[in-house]
């Protein structure tokens, strides 16, 4: 089943992708910054989220974790 069709594969591909945005502008924070808008932008937008949001981030990737183990 696609990822986009099943709501908890939606969140966990969300929650990553807002935790790797979030480490390679850690990394690396003029390849995201230069680029704001457009395509980029969205990797912009999601490392903001996990830079702002982190303990929320945090708690989501727990609960994914323990949901993957559970089932």
């Amino acid at each position: 089943m696609s990822a986009l069709f099943n709501f908890a594969s939606l969140l966990q591909v969300i929650v990553l992708l807002i935790c790797t945005s979030t480490y390679v502008h850690s990394i690396w924070p003029t390849v995201l910054d230069r680029n704001k808008t457009g395509i980029m932008g969205v990797f912009w937008k999601c490392a903001r989220i996990g830079e702002r949001m982190s303990p929320y981030v945090c708690i989501s990737c727990f609960v994914i974790a323990v949901n993957q183990l559970i089932s």
